[in-house]
């Protein structure tokens, strides 16, 4: 599959184990940028996730990733964290695939868990096969909503932009139209790298950048002595992940509100975003497309396809 500018992405054989081809038959040499350290995958729209290790990645991205969500009738829009004054909780919730999603097959059942006290109304476990979840969110949020596994055409969500210097918006909510047939923010797949937030826990000791309040498909381990914001200077590039997997990089990430969140462990802290912002303009991580389906797992090598 031809990459967004024209170009493919050659997966070398077994005889050329560092060998890059583009379409037009320049050859280069693959640059080894890293190690698969974990993934995640979140099946319901801003629930928590879980984190297998090992993943198939289609031509959608991350089979079974945002495959489900929340519909909230009142506003005709999609229930985000990205709205904190309405769907925050949605973090209190963990959701997990019964069984793996397979390829041309509908969704397996979704199971939801609650990360409360035990006793506390909500805690335990439901599964989308057993239980009207629509009617329990409905109840939990004080307002009707539906679980969807088919996003509605022309789909979208609001999103709240805190008071964070560099920011174009302050303090308001505005539209944000989701891309065709997903429930995704922008694209397919996130990845972020072990530099990255290192870095940022060197420039801002005192805070807790854990990769959780990310929310990346993919953590991607550096070599070491590799320090910075290292994945923005990909793009634009390939990544062939394993031995079939290839990924177009589609630039940075820039941060929003969720990172700021409480979400299991992790407290309520706006000083995330802001610090973000004040030492890389808000990025944080890559955005990746999807050039050569295949499987995803932890340990795999991450080459860099000039």
């Amino acid at each position: 599959m031809p990459a967004a500018d024209g170009r493919s992405c050659y997966r070398p054989g077994p005889r050329q184990p560092a060998e890059w081809r583009s379409s037009d038959g320049i050859r280069g040499v693959q640059e080894r940028v890293g190690t698969v350290a974990s993934l995640w995958r979140y099946p319901v729209k801003s629930m928590r996730g879980e984190s297998p290790t090992r993943l198939e990645v289609d031509a959608r991205g991350i089979r079974g990733d945002r495959a489900y969500a929340l519909w909230d009738h009142a506003s005709g829009r999609v229930a985000s964290a990205k709205n904190p004054r309405l769907w925050r909780d949605l973090l209190d919730y963990g959701a997990r695939y019964r069984q793996e999603p397979e390829a041309a097959a509908p969704l397996p059942p979704v199971v939801i868990s609650c990360l409360r006290e035990p006793g506390d109304a909500g805690d335990g476990e439901l599964c989308s096969d057993e239980a009207d979840l629509g009617a329990y969110f409905s109840e939990v949020f004080g307002r009707r909503v539906s679980l969807l596994d088919t996003p509605p055409e022309g789909a979208s969500l609001d999103q709240y932009w805190p008071p964070v210097e560099g920011r174009a918006f302050q303090d308001v909510t505005n539209a944000l139209e989701l891309p065709a047939g997903t429930f995704f923010d922008a694209c397919p797949i996130h990845a972020i790298t072990t530099a990255t937030l290192e870095r940022l826990r060197q420039l801002e000791p005192r805070l807790d950048f854990a990769v959780e309040r990310f929310r990346p498909n993919l953590l991607i381990a550096v070599p070491e002595g590799v320090a910075g914001f290292v994945e923005e200077a990909w793009s634009g590039s390939c990544l062939q992940i394993g031995e079939q997997l290839v990924l177009r990089v589609d630039g940075g990430c820039p941060r929003c509100v969720v990172t700021t969140l409480a979400q299991g462990e992790l407290g309520e802290d706006l000083e995330i975003l802001r610090a973000t912002a004040r030492h890389n303009g808000v990025v944080a991580g890559i955005r990746l497309s999807v050039v050569t389906p295949g499987p995803l797992a932890a340990g795999d090598p991450v080459r860099l396809l000039p």
